[in-house]
């Protein structure tokens, strides 16, 4: 049997999506935002100072996208994964106002009218609603694109109000008297809107900013609602959002990772000499505040950035500064989590992070980074790492400092590291690198496609020369979720979803295959489990039998043949699980909270090792099993 041992949450950070600049408790103008965490809270900045001026938890929400008030300063926040609203009235405390849609789990933005009426976009039916500030009622006005799972931002103008969709770009108004709606044609030079996203949407002073990209630069469009016309092109904007119209007529955007000020009516960009550095420079809010300060006279631009700094700018003096605000570090959720040597490694869930966790003690060094799906100690000591977006593979050489440029630099002429190796997004599509396995002194990589794809990759890197070999869809239409290896040949765990999991399937069920490394050669691919969509993780047991799990079942393949042995169903539901295994057994994740143990002989029947919710699975050596629930990792001590 095993000891359960608590070791903490060895991720924390600041975490800031939803925001927006408005009157805060004093009255004053403050910098409205939503932290990242369970819960996530909802917070009031004092721009002035960076300090706190409210910090309220919003039960049940991980986070939010959406953020907004109402001309009486009423505070809105629309959330995820609970598809919930939430109310602060000036003076008061959060209201839980309920899911507005039953069937939408996410709401993605959020805007106001003149009127205090709240509209929110949502997912995963791409809905738009309008709730009654006054009355509570909510107003569902359906599906606006057919095909489009989400509305991923949104804005309102003078009765109507502007949409962008995902996965494809398109643009939408909707009358919100009639429920009418008219798409907007596409920008001149965008073609064809498939596999492009509308990431951000403003309505300021009679034109729709709408920004055809990602999380990075990108064409932010400007829309003229009076003549129906595109009338510019702004290059390498940033997003998230761009600032209200000023007293001049003009507005702030962050471009070409600068603080820059736009006139609409002469199309003119000006550099405000307030620059940004690393692979995130999205602004979550932003609008203007008057500070009080000698070097910010009169009215300022604030805003605050993803990792919870500040940025201000004073058009009169010129002054501008970068600082961290007081918004406290909340718990990440562990995404992967893997065993070394003498250490464990966990990777975060969206707001990302890397720690290294001493087993004994639970103490952990943690470094700011992408949000981390798989993670390897290598036999060359390195961490090696698969990061999302963009299918990333990293190299940590733990006997240097880290410091990442994208992320968390070190002091000045620091190396980078961890090192990137590859970028599956621009040549092979892809967007998670899900799976890590060793063969060889090289690094197997299995991949999850982006945006609206199907099909994955299978990617063997080699340390020695830098070069990889790429191979997508060794199974056709179909993902790499897990990966092990063994004498030259790499093993796979395959599922049949696409990147966002809204494109029909092709196929019918999640494969095993296993790929001649030296050869490039697929020597046999098996469906395991008739009708299971995922085959999530794979290992080598100490019969050795390739083991894998599909759900709510384990199995057992012949190595050489792809024949399955046994096959044993233990659990209720089609949760992804986890396999590891030690020299004296194979231990499977069931159902995100049984652990089972499958032990050498002749019955090999599994036994229940373990009750704990869960979420990953993992191995130390012989001696230990890892758990993660949420944002707390668990040591499992196995006795003998």
């Amino acid at each position: 049997m095993g000891t359960l041992v608590s070791l903490g949450t060895p991720l924390s950070d600041v975490l800031l999506i939803g925001g927006t600049v408005a009157p805060g408790p004093n009255g004053r103008t403050a910098i409205w935002n939503v932290s990242t965490g369970s819960p996530a809270y909802l917070n009031a900045i004092d721009p002035a100072t960076g300090a706190s001026l409210l910090s309220a938890a919003l039960p049940g929400a991980d986070g939010s996208y959406a953020v907004g008030a109402t001309p009486d300063g009423t505070i809105y926040a629309g959330t995820y994964n609970n598809g919930h609203l939430y109310r602060l009235r000036p003076g008061g405390t959060v209201e839980d106002l309920g899911r507005p849609i039953a069937s939408e789990t996410f709401i993605w933005r959020i805007t106001t009218d003149d009127q205090g009426n709240v509209y929110g976009g949502t997912f995963p039916n791409g809905k738009v609603f309008r709730y009654d500030d006054k009355t509570g009622a909510v107003r569902d006005y359906g599906t606006v694109k057919p095909g489009q799972t989400y509305v991923k931002s949104i804005d309102y103008a003078d009765g109507k109000i502007y949409t962008g969709s995902l996965p494809d770009a398109h643009i939408m108004e909707l009358d919100v008297d009639s429920g009418a709606i008219t798409e907007l044609p596409s920008p001149p030079g965008l073609g064809d809107p498939a596999d492009k996203v509308v990431y951000d949407l403003n309505a300021r002073g009679g034109r729709v900013y709408a920004r055809i990209s990602t999380a990075f630069p990108g064409p932010l469009y400007v829309w003229d609602i009076a003549s129906r016309t595109w009338v510019d092109e702004i290059p390498n904007a940033h997003g998230l959002d761009i600032s209200p119209i000023g007293a001049d007529g003009s507005l702030y955007l962050i471009q070409n990772s600068e603080l820059t000020k736009y006139d609409p009516a002469t199309k003119t960009l000006t550099g405000t000499g307030l620059t940004f550095t690393g692979r995130i420079q999205n602004a979550r809010s932003i609008g203007y505040a008057d500070l009080g300060l000698p070097d910010y006279p009169g009215t300022s631009v604030v805003g605050t950035l993803w990792r919870g700094e500040e940025f201000r700018y004073n058009p009169q003096t010129g002054k501008s500064e970068i600082f961290q605000t007081q918004v406290r570090r909340e718990p990440i959720e562990i995404l992967s989590v893997a065993g070394g040597k003498d250490k464990i490694y966990a990777g975060g869930f969206l707001n990302g992070g890397v720690s290294v966790v001493d087993p004994s003690t639970g103490a952990a060094t943690f470094n700011r980074f992408s949000q981390v799906e798989a993670l390897m100690e290598g036999s060359d000591g390195k961490l090696w790492i698969g990061a999302y977006p963009e299918a990333r593979l990293y190299a940590y050489d733990q006997t240097q400092p880290w410091s990442s440029p994208e992320y968390s630099p070190g002091p000045p002429g620091t190396s980078d590291n961890p090192t990137q190796l590859l970028n599956l997004k621009p040549d092979l599509l892809q967007t998670r690198a899900r799976a890590l396995a060793e063969v060889n002194g090289k690094i197997a990589v299995g991949t999850v496609p982006d945006g609206d794809r199907l099909g994955g990759a299978l990617v063997i890197y080699d340390p020695n020369t830098n070069t990889a070999q790429k191979y997508r869809n060794v199974v056709q239409d179909e993902c790499v979720f897990g990966l092990t290896a063994r004498q030259g040949i790499v093993y796979g765990g395959t599922s049949i979803v696409g990147g966002l999991s809204t494109t029909p399937p092709t196929r019918h069920a999640g494969t095993v295959f296993a790929w001649d490394v030296a050869k490039s050669k697929k020597l046999w691919e098996t469906v395991p489990v008739p009708g299971a969509v995922t085959v999530s993780s794979v290992t080598f047991g100490p019969d050795g039998l390739l083991w894998g799990v599909a759900g709510k079942t384990v199995f057992a393949v012949d190595p050489h043949s792809g024949k399955v042995l046994k096959s044993f169903v233990l659990g209720t539901t089609n949760s992804s699980g986890d396999i590891v295994a030690t020299t004296d057994a194979v231990y499977v994740s069931i159902d995100l909270n049984k652990i089972y143990r499958i032990a050498p002989g002749k019955k090999q029947t599994p036994t229940l090792f373990l009750e704990h919710a869960h979420r990953r699975l993992g191995v130390r050596g012989d001696d230990q099993l890892l758990l993660t629930n949420g944002s707390e990792l668990f040591r499992v001590d196995i006795s003998r």
